[in-house]
């Protein structure tokens, strides 16, 4: 809608009281147009299919119409669920439901996500819930145990519909709609609508509203956008590098995992930045105090997941760093916001591995902005900003001097020392200086940066989507083929840089499929489906390819996830494992 005047403010949209006091206390004043449209359908009981990109306020759109008809119900069995692609998502909505619903004295949320205990679970399930919010495979468990009815269900959710098809859990999606009473309320929402969302939607949907929000996918103009082309390994060494030479005021570093966070925010500390972590670990009061310190100068860089940057709005932010590319335009675009704000000018900076430049591709097709390529700053770079940075310390120190009256003490002091030791003033001050720089050496070696070129792809490169081509066809070419004479092996791919090779024991015997490896990997390790790497399909087994990175912890959780019936107990494949570095604590 572009007569943003003729929109209704929240009170006309029929929510309850409740909702209003807190959404009001939030500053929460004009519904997107995807609130506008949805609230009213939803509150009516109407089965409704939204179309929106991410970021247009689709969470709220159906969160606070759910909260103002069930929130204040004494109902002990569950009334509404909502399913979502990952254990990221699925706890950021629980998060919104419960933020909506604090006035709600009766609102009852949990969230039944891959990776977390069941006994909490279980029991507030016992103890009675009106919303539950999980991933698809979870909820699935919790209704086969029994431990999870739907016989009173009045809504169900679909959010990101089209993410729950790409990870592959379109089957455990349709199982449990399934299960749903007939006369169950659905919302389906999904940034885009391939086929068989559109044919889940004819044969679950009554009669659907269809709202389609078309959103215009640009970034802020007054964001400088750059890429850095840089080798995984040697992005460490990037970071340090551009941190020396950038002028800004304050950095938000978004990296892909919770595990990432906390250690690139220890790397930057130890390299004498002041940075410090925000993910979704960290309660909400700790959280606040995090984004209060970077608000007031305590703290120059935030390193930050998605999830948890969403809605931060911090004026003296004056760089995005994407330490880990994003894997899609919206997201990169939900990035770069955080900069730029107010009329402000900003900085967005994208470190780009080899196997990530398709991606770069791809997020300027969906901006319709050209990112533009930097050098990585070399040693002489280095030692000039050093320099510059060592001049303004001193600098301020001798306005800050005059102005507080303590120099002259000082300068009493430096004509005493050139007197006794008949040291020239420049020598004393040199002296000086050293001992403030202490052991670091002032200006960096003199050896040449890494570099990389950024080449068209070729032919036969390919996206990372966590599927190679050779399993796509084997998939299309599966069943009734069995017969034909068997081809001769493949000879051995290697990993990509920064890839390392694992081995799950699960095959094409066992019924599995390339999108069931991406979705339990991605959902059960906090993994982006986009950094899994190729996946090689066999009659017993399967390997598939994982950032060197990956936190041993991932790794051990990983051996007891279930796919297709069979335990993955995943362990680095063969011969690879010799070669390649073993897992460890993710440094980034």
């Amino acid at each position: 809608m572009s007569d943003q005047t003729a929109i209704p403010a929240f009170d006309a949209l029929g929510l309850d009281t409740v909702v209003l006091k807190a959404i009001g206390e939030m500053g929460y004043t004009t519904p997107s147009s995807i609130q506008e449209a949805i609230i009213p359908l939803i509150m009516g009981g109407r089965d409704v299919i939204g179309q929106a990109q991410t970021g247009t306020g689709k969470t709220a759109a159906f969160a606070l119409p759910l909260i103002s008809r069930f929130g204040n119900t004494q109902a002990q069995a569950v009334q509404v669920l909502v399913l979502a692609p990952t254990r990221e998502l699925a706890l950021q909505v629980t998060e919104s439901f419960e933020n909506y619903g604090k006035h709600a004295s009766n609102l009852r949320v949990i969230s039944l996500c891959g990776g977390m205990d069941y006994r909490p679970q279980n029991k507030a399930l016992r103890d009675g819930v009106q919303i539950v919010v999980g991933t698809p495979g979870r909820v699935v468990d919790h209704l086969k145990r029994g431990t999870l009815r739907l016989d009173t269900l009045q809504c169900l959710v679909l959010d990101e519909a089209d993410e729950m098809l790409r990870m592959g859990f379109i089957d455990d999606v349709e199982w449990v709609m399934e299960q749903t009473p007939k006369a169950c309320q659905v919302a389906l929402l999904s940034a885009t609508m391939p086929p068989p969302i559109r044919k889940l939607a004819q044969r679950f949907l009554k009669d659907p509203q269809e709202i389609t929000v078309s959103t215009k996918t640009a970034t802020v103009a007054l964001i400088k956008q750059r890429y850095l082309f840089i080798n995984q390994r040697d992005k460490l060494d990037a970071l340090v590098r551009v941190l020396e030479t950038e002028t800004f005021e304050g950095v938000i570093l978004f990296a892909r995992t919770k595990e990432s966070t906390v250690e690139l925010a220890e790397f930057l500390r130890n390299a004498g930045f002041r940075a410090t972590a925000l993910n979704g670990d960290m309660a909400q009061a700790q959280r606040e105090q995090v984004v209060e310190q970077i608000k007031n100068g305590r703290i120059d860089i935030l390193v930050a997941t998605d999830v948890v940057a969403r809605g931060l709005d911090v004026p003296r932010i004056s760089m995005v760093l994407n330490y880990d590319i994003p894997f899609d335009g919206e997201t990169y675009v939900h990035r770069i916001g955080r900069t730029g704000r107010a009329g402000r000018e900003g900085d967005a900076i994208l470190f780009v591995t080899p196997r990530e430049k398709r991606m770069l591709m791809s997020i300027e097709r969906l901006t319709r902005q050209k990112v533009t390529e930097m050098t990585l700053p070399n040693a002489a770079a280095i030692n000039a900003a050093r320099q510059r940075k060592f001049i303004a310390r001193l600098t301020d120190a001798m306005t800050a001097g005059e102005k507080d009256g303590k120099a002259e003490k000082f300068r009493e002091l430096m004509e005493l020392c050139h007197k006794e030791t008949g040291a020239e003033m420049v020598d004393i001050a040199a002296a000086l200086a050293r001992i403030s720089q202490g052991d670091a050496p002032l200006f960096a070696d003199d050896k040449p940066a890494p570099v990389v070129r950024l080449k068209r792809p070729e032919r036969d490169s390919r996206e990372p989507r966590g599927r190679s081509n050779d399993s796509r066809g084997r998939e299309a070419r599966a069943g009734g083929r069995e017969d034909r004479a068997p081809r001769a092996p493949r000879a051995p791919t290697t990993p990509d840089a920064g890839m390392v090779r694992y081995r799950i024991e699960v095959g094409r015997t066992h019924g599995v499929k390339p999108a069931n490896i991406v979705g339990a990997i991605a959902n059960e390790a906090k993994l982006t489906s986009g950094n899994i790497g190729r996946i090689d399909i066999f009659p017993e087994h399967s390997t598939v390819d994982l950032p060197e990175s990956m936190p041993s912890s991932a790794l051990t959780h990983l051996k007891k996830v279930w796919v297709a019936g069979q335990q993955m107990n995943i362990r680095q494949d063969g011969p690879a494992a010799a070669r390649a570095p073993k897992a460890r604590r993710a440094n980034g």
